[in-house]
């Protein structure tokens, strides 16, 4: 298409053109000819180029399929956490290295039971963190919050019981300088507590083992503020049954400090059943219960009498006259005590007098024996009443007896 356009005016940038109708376009002055000058008429040819807007178009479609592609198709990934050791006051949680695709990573932070404990410190090179000061045999629940500029994305809750003081799976011990033996006795000990042994320090170790405060491992133990202990710490352990203290197992550290108790032994879980199986062979009944060893048998009553003396259900009868002796008199009345003479008389007046055999001394009332000759000890003794007397087991070198009413 041809056009004639009249120069209006040309200043340095723009050149004002007219239409044959008058219409006024304003035109790029360093597109006209050097020599145009106001008045000056000149053709302008306009066509469409096929060619370059066929290959525009191509540019740009190649252009958005890179831009899907490359932020259209992938996105930041939630985070993985995992529990890597747990012992009975830490915790050692691990996740997969953080995937953010082409968005900007803002933060990761760690909540604790639903609460923010903070925020995890270079999170790009980071992949894992230790929890520590917790409560023995308790339950957390622990998760990661990644936030980027493609927005907010949070991993599965992970629910972990800290352990028991008799559980003790979860020490991992890294051993430093000592004598061969010591060391594979303490690999002996490790294994025999459940426990685990590491070549090297790592995040998870819980106790470094040695003899002596120096290498490489000990200074990175140090810098880890890892407790650094003798092997009697392990056999501590293994003795007791149970996680002990380490204040008295340090290199420096007294012996007197060390806190042994009973020493329980360690039992592994397949032990203590078999241990529950032979005990329960032995006294458990078919239906679970204990066995029957009958009602508990009554003892007999005792005497108000101090001497343990036996009271008969019969008076004793009178010595015969061939045994050189004379019928006791009857006892006296009940309520009339009077003062002992002597040391050697009873006493108590209540107390008959004793007769005795020709040639022998009388016995005084008041050493009766204490030992049981009745034959029927099993049964019950009656309570003696006024007109009933006690008398002293017979003995084979007298013949004499003592009545003593009570």
């Amino acid at each position: 298409m041809l056009i004639s356009l009249t120069v209006g005016k040309v200043d340095a940038g723009v050149a004002v053109l007219l239409t044959e109708d008058k219409r006024l376009i304003e035109f790029p002055s360093i597109l006209l000819p050097p020599s145009i000058s106001s008045g000056s008429i000149v053709d302008i040819t306009v066509s469409r180029n096929i060619a370059s807007e066929t290959a525009s178009q191509k540019s740009f479609q190649a252009l958005q399929s890179a831009i899907l592609s490359t932020y259209g198709q992938q996105s930041p990934s939630p985070p993985v956490l995992r529990c890597r050791n747990a012992t009975q006051t830490s915790i050692v949680l691990e996740w997969d290295p953080v995937s953010l695709a082409t968005a900007e990573l803002r933060n990761l932070s760690l909540y604790k039971n639903g609460s923010k404990a903070g925020n995890i410190p270079k999170p790009m090179e980071m992949t894992s963190t230790k929890l520590s000061g917790l409560a023995v045999d308790t339950e957390y629940n622990f998760s990661l919050v990644l936030r980027t500029s493609a927005g907010v994305y949070s991993s599965e809750k992970l629910v972990v019981r800290t352990q028991k003081m008799t559980d003790l799976s979860g020490i991992t011990v890294t051993p430093g300088i000592m004598a061969p033996p010591l060391r594979e006795s303490l690999t002996g000990a490790v294994d025999r507590i459940g426990a685990k042994i590491v070549e090297n320090v790592r995040i998870d170790t819980t106790h470094f083992v040695c003899m002596e405060g120096r290498g490489r491992e000990w200074e990175k133990a140090v810098e880890m503020n890892i407790p650094v202990v003798r092997p009697e710490w392990v056999e501590g352990c293994e003795r007791e049954g149970r996680i002990v203290g380490v204040r008295g197992y340090y290199l420096n550290a007294d012996p007197k400090l060390r806190q042994v108790g009973q020493g329980i032994g360690f039992q592994s879980p397949q032990r203590q059943q078999q241990q529950r199986s032979e005990m329960g062979q032995g006294t458990s009944m078919p239906n679970g219960s204990l066995p029957n060893r009958g009602p508990p048998q009554a003892l007999p009553p005792t005497t108000p009498s101090t001497n343990n003396l036996r009271v008969s259900d019969q008076p004793p009868p009178p010595p015969s006259p061939s045994e050189g002796g004379s019928p006791a008199p009857p006892p006296p009345e009940k309520d009339t005590p009077r003062d002992a003479p002597n040391s050697q008389t009873s006493a108590s007046q209540s107390t008959a007098s004793v007769p005795a055999s020709p040639g022998r001394e009388s016995l005084p009332s008041h050493t009766t024996s204490t030992e049981a000759i009745d034959e029927h000890s099993s049964q019950s003794v009656k309570p003696a009443t006024q007109d009933r007397s006690v008398t002293s087991p017979k003995r084979e070198d007298s013949a004499s007896m003592v009545d003593v009413a009570l």
